[in-house]
């Protein structure tokens, strides 16, 4: 991994939800990731302009800027990003929402989502992208 510091690497979690953000903060933190909070898609954008990010947990539904203007902000600007794009919603029942999800083909993780779930998704989705070596017993 190039992160050093971070013995997992670093995930960026997008959610305007403060109860949720905490839970993904405590979560990852413990199984060893950096993680930072962006409340929303225009301050995602300021940090993955700062920092290098194996991981980004998007809320697809934000103020300001939403999930689906920052994947495709994040495909043009950074493309090698977009493969470790993780979607999180309450609303995957909108038409609009799973089209954006289908042509999106990235992951989704449903809320309400257990911390076992959290925990996979992201675990397979950097394995996925040739990031993670499991370093836990």
């Amino acid at each position: 991994m190039k992160n050093p510091d971070a013995s997992a690497g670093r995930v960026l979690v997008v959610e305007d939800e403060p109860s949720i953000s905490q839970i993904c903060l405590r979560t990852l933190s413990g199984e060893g990731f950096e993680v930072d909070i962006a409340a929303n898609g225009a301050e995602a954008q300021e940090r993955l302009k700062a920092k290098d990010y194996d991981i980004c947990l998007v809320d697809i539904i934000t103020p300001v800027m939403d999930g689906k203007r920052l994947f495709r902000w994040i495909t043009e600007k950074h493309p090698e990003m977009a493969t470790r794009v993780i979607f999180t919603t309450g609303d995957s029942i909108n038409p609009d929402t799973r089209i954006f999800l289908e042509q999106a083909g990235r992951p989704l993780l449903p809320k309400p989502f257990t911390l076992d779930e959290l925990r996979n998704v992201v675990r397979e989705t950097l394995s996925q992208a040739g990031k993670w070596t499991e370093k836990k017993g």
